[in-house]
């Protein structure tokens, strides 16, 4: 397994957003490890907005809290590259502070990166950024993928030589989830677990279920191969593991994901509202899952 930058470099930033709370600098190291492995360059982005109630009964909120407000944004982004330089000084980085809702911001970063990384604390939602609102919407509506870091989440050392995890359930956005998850393993040199699973409600209590049985778990078998197949070529130095589960998504994508790299989960994602709508399996893998998870979407042309 090399830790080695490989060349996958296609031109687009890894953009990362910067708060300066732990999750946010966990999910700092995190990008700068994938902007290593892709040889990419990496853009720590951070933003602030003046409180609401500064705009009450018409005042004006004065040029120095705007100051302070930027000061204190140009601060989290310097400890953010003060991190980033520790890691590896190679790693081209720049910086982008602005003022503005985040999830504007990212979403407009997100037309043209390589994908966008979040810090999470977990089942409390994003630190300064809050899950249900932010996360969820540039989850839901970014153009590119977006990998979400909690703190307690992290790449260990037990787990950094742990494979990449991808879901597989045959549809367009899958396909587009195993490609990132194919040119994750081949940057880190790890192998993959391609994970295919579902949920039927018939107990097999007779011969003739059984048999109905084993011929719907051979025609699951047979999907995920075909799945897997233009990939495996594309990519034939990746080592792939399948996966048939009979259990639920979430169930069967959790456990393969102990020890893991990376989880992959492809995901539509799309509602009337920013943040209103995130597939069940995304939303609760979002918050259990025991590595980095990234969220692909088809990506807008």
């Amino acid at each position: 397994m090399s830790d080695q930058p490989q060349n996958t470099n296609s031109g687009r930033e890894i953009i990362v957003a910067v708060d300066g709370s732990e999750a946010s600098n966990t999910a700092v190291l995190w990008a700068a490890n994938a902007a290593l492995k892709r040889n990419q360059p990496l853009k720590l982005v951070s933003a602030y907005t003046m409180p609401q109630f500064m705009y009450a009964d018409g005042m004006v909120p004065p040029q120095e809290l705007y100051d302070d407000l930027e000061g204190e944004a140009n601060d989290r982004i310097e400890t953010a590259h003060e991190l980033v330089r520790n890691f590896n000084a190679d790693i081209k980085v720049s910086h982008a502070v602005k003022e503005g809702s985040p999830v504007d911001i990212l979403l407009n970063f997100s037309r043209d990166a390589e994908m966008i990384v979040m810090g999470s604390r977990g089942l409390g939602g994003l630190s300064g950024l809050v899950m249900g609102s932010v996360s969820s919407a540039v989850v839901s509506h970014a153009d590119c993928p977006v990998v979400v870091v909690r703190k307690d989440s992290d790449v260990s050392e037990e787990s950094k030589y742990g494979p990449v995890v991808v879901g597989v359930d045959g549809s367009e956005v899958s396909r587009q989830a195993m490609e990132q998850a194919f040119r994750e393993a081949a940057a880190r040199g790890a192998s993959l677990t391609a994970v295919h699973a579902w949920n039927d409600s018939q107990f097999y209590a007779s011969y003739a279920g059984l048999n109905a049985g084993e011929q719907e778990k051979a025609e699951h078998i047979a999907l995920l191969k075909q799945e897997i197949a233009p990939f495996a070529e594309r990519y034939p130095d990746v080592k792939v593991t399948e996966v048939i589960a009979r259990d639920r998504p979430v169930g069967a994508l959790q456990d393969e994901a102990e020890g893991a790299q990376l989880l992959v989960l492809g995901s539509h994602g799309r509602g009337g509202f920013r943040g209103m709508l995130l597939g069940s399996t995304s939303r609760a893998l979002l918050q259990y899952a025991p590595c980095p998870m990234m969220v692909v979407r088809p990506r807008n042309k």
